[in-house]
């Protein structure tokens, strides 16, 4: 296996976009040169419940920054989450995260492999 190469990602290019799962994200690390993982943050707002989805073949880790939310995985509600706490999500679990708190619920998306779009399958009944 090749040597990773070593370099630091400027922070001062990263915007923050609404998505259609109904909350926020900056992507922190997902580069085609890392394959193994990428990184970004999630922020979503008091009262609001994320689309139901799954990511086909990733794993994925919330890491709670702040707020609070109450997490659902394969239909099931696992628990209240807050500052300090990690999910573990396995691949092809659908999933949902609900801001069960006043102010904004902010966490890390860590995903192994690194997040590719064509891997995200929106579950959502119109």
């Amino acid at each position: 296996m090749e040597r990773m190469k070593s370099y630091i990602q400027k922070s001062d290019s990263l915007d923050e976009l609404y998505i259609s799962e109904r909350c926020f994200i900056t992507e922190l690390v997902n580069l085609p040169d890392n394959p193994l993982m990428s990184v970004s943050k999630a922020r979503v707002t008091s009262g609001v419940t994320t689309a139901l989805h799954r990511l086909l073949e990733t794993e994925e880790r919330y890491f709670i920054l702040s707020g609070k939310g109450e997490m659902e995985i394969d239909g099931e509600v696992v628990g209240l989450v807050a500052k300090g706490d990690t999910v573990f999500i396995p691949a092809n679990a659908t999933q949902r995260i609900t801001n069960v708190g006043s102010d904004d619920l902010i966490f890390l998306c860590i995903c192994t492999p690194r997040f590719v779009f064509e891997n995200y399958e929106d579950l959502e009944i119109e």
